[in-house]
């Protein structure tokens, strides 16, 4: 075959895919939704119980106790719930924040949540789930493409399952999904959209009810379909077994070499230093500002963006944590015609703790990619940080963080 044919099929190929993708999309607005084993006619959730907005798996008695750490967020849950994440590895998911995509759904049922800029002062969530979406399953949207620097945070949790919808794939420094490849996640934990489809990810365009979402707002997935397809490539807490030259490596449990981070006491300092938190990830950008005000009654920072409280639509309940961080990195970007940002995950640097109603002026190290992202004190001490929800803000070195 000639390479001028070869090139017309290329672009027949190219053409055809997209209007296929184009005529769904469309024939898909209005129409009944499939997304946590509930559905409507114009595609909106059902209500159901519970506040992950999806099907309850789990019964728990009153009567059992609560005294299982979590490995991601330090609470305590039942053996019931320990006995389901045990067969299965976190979650990694890329969620959006553009204004368009508020409320998210799933935010609030996050064990950690790291926060920053995916390109040109607009910020995105990686969100990791493990213990607190056992008793539910839990609707996670809008899922988003991969960035460079949230798969070197993920990297610290041992092959987690990483859920994207593409990626960036500029050349470069910033080719997220070329290093998906290079690293070798692609057949052992990548959760790709491209590669899955219907019905583990659909496309919900009322998701937010009264308001019509453009295409790139609409993905929508839950933590036991993830789960379950997962679980069906062999990916559960064990990491599949692979040959590297004449060595075999995988088959152990995730959580074989992962320390949980230290946890304290969850307990309101005496005195209350830091009532109050808000920096922008880019001067002038207050679409994406960030402000924490502290609830004495929970022992927890209620999340603001933009100057108004961040919710979480399966609940609509105020997203909350028990701990913010901010953290302080080399930042580096626009690097290409995308806006691609690039900041600095590995070696050490500064970071600010906020958790029972005080700062902390903190280190965060990570040794190499693979290596867990950990926080010390001014002594050179392991940070206990307090159980529940952690949320990580990646900034500029000279980021004004005001408290």
């Amino acid at each position: 075959m000639t390479k001028q044919k070869l090139i017309v099929l290329l672009v027949l190929y190219l053409v055809s895919t997209g209007a296929a993708f184009g005529i769904s999309s469309f024939a898909m607005r209005g129409q009944t939704v499939q997304v946590d084993g509930t559905q409507t006619a114009d595609g909106t959730q059902a209500e159901t119980e519970g506040d992950g907005g999806g099907e309850k798996l789990l019964t728990i008695s009153p009567s059992e106790p609560k005294d299982q750490p979590c490995p991601l967020n330090g609470k305590l849950y039942t053996t019931t719930e320990k006995n389901a994440w045990e067969k299965r590895r976190p979650l990694a998911v890329m969620i959006e924040n553009t204004p368009d995509a508020r409320p998210q759904s799933g935010l609030s049922s996050a064990d950690i949540i790291f926060e920053a800029m995916a390109e040109g002062g607009v910020t995105r969530f990686m969100a990791m789930y493990y213990c607190d979406v056992q008793v539910e399953d839990t609707t996670l949207a809008p899922i988003r493409s991969a960035r460079t620097y949230y798969i070197d945070w993920a990297s610290g949790f041992n092959l987690p399952l990483y859920v994207h919808v593409g990626g960036a794939n500029t050349p470069g420094p910033s080719n997220a999904l070329g290093q998906l490849s290079d690293y070798g996640w692609v057949g052992q934990n990548d959760l790709n959209q491209f590669s899955i489809g219907y019905p583990t990810f659909v496309r919900d365009y009322n998701r937010i009810p009264g308001r019509e979402l453009a295409t790139e707002h609409t993905m929508v997935t839950s933590s036991e379909k993830l789960w379950d397809v997962a679980t069906k490539r062999g990916w559960t807490n064990m990491s599949p077994s692979r040959t590297v030259g004449r060595t075999t490596v995988g088959g152990k449990d995730w959580k074989e070499g992962y320390t949980p981070w230290p946890v304290g006491e969850d307990k309101a300092a005496g005195t209350v230093t830091a009532p109050n938190i808000s920096f922008e990830f880019w001067d002038g950008f207050t679409t994406y500002a960030a402000k924490w005000e502290y609830d004495a009654a929970s022992n927890s920072y209620k999340r603001f963006t933009a100057n108004e409280p961040h919710l979480d639509l399966n609940n609509n309940q105020q997203v909350m944590a028990k701990n913010v961080i901010v953290l302080f990195s080399e930042e580096k970007g626009p690097i290409n015609e995308n806006k691609h940002m690039l900041y600095k995950t590995t070696g050490t640097g500064d970071a600010l703790v906020f958790m029972n109603g005080q700062a902390i002026e903190a280190k965060w190290n990570k040794k190499d990619r693979e290596a867990q992202l950990t926080f010390t004190d001014a002594k050179g001490k392991a940070l206990p940080l307090t159980p529940g929800l952690t949320w990580i803000s990646t900034v500029a070195p000279k980021t004004a963080v005001t408290y």
